[in-house]
C-alpha cells in the first residue's frame, strides 16, 4: 500500500503542477496532454486512453470505454473538467476499477479554484 500511496502522490503533485501552470478554464484535453507530459518529466510511468472491456458471461466485450490514464500499471486516473463532482463520477470510477480490476483510483476535476477541491481517491 505504501508503494500505491507513493504514486498517487506522484500524480496529485503533477496534476496540482499542470493546475498552477495553466489554470482551470481549458479543455479537458488540455489537461490530459499537460498531465502526461508533467508525469513524464517527473519519470511516472503511463499509459493513456487504455481499452478497458467488458467482461459478460466470460467475454471480453468492447464497449468502447477507455481509461483516461493507467500510472505505474496500477493506478486509475479518470480526469474530468466539470462544474462539480457528482456521486455518478465517482461511480464511473469505481466500475472502471471493478472492471479492470486495478484497486485505486484518482477523479481528477480540474474545473476548481484550488485543486486539491477536485481530487477523489477510492479504494476498492
Amino acid at each position: 500500500m505504501q508503494e500505491l500511496n507513493q504514486i498517487t502522490e506522484g500524480i496529485i503533485g503533477a496534476a496540482i503542477e499542470v493546475h498552477r501552470t495553466i489554470g482551470p478554464g481549458l479543455l479537458e484535453s488540455a489537461y490530459e496532454e499537460c498531465l502526461c507530459r508533467e508525469l513524464s518529466l517527473r519519470q511516472i510511468g503511463f499509459r493513456r486512453q487504455v481499452p478497458l472491456p467488458i467482461r459478460y458471461k466470460d467475454v471480453l466485450l468492447d464497449c468502447g470505454y477507455r481509461l483516461d490514464l493507467l500510472v505505474m500499471e496500477q493506478v486509475v486516473v479518470e480526469l474530468k473538467f466539470i462544474e462539480k463532482i457528482e456521486p455518478l463520477h465517482e461511480a464511473q470510477l469505481l466500475s472502471y476499477l471493478k472492471l479492470s480490476r486495478y484497486k485505486i483510483g484518482l477523479l481528477i476535476n480540474f474545473n476548481v479554484p484550488l485543486l486539491k477541491d477536485g481530487i477523489i481517491r477510492r479504494i476498492l
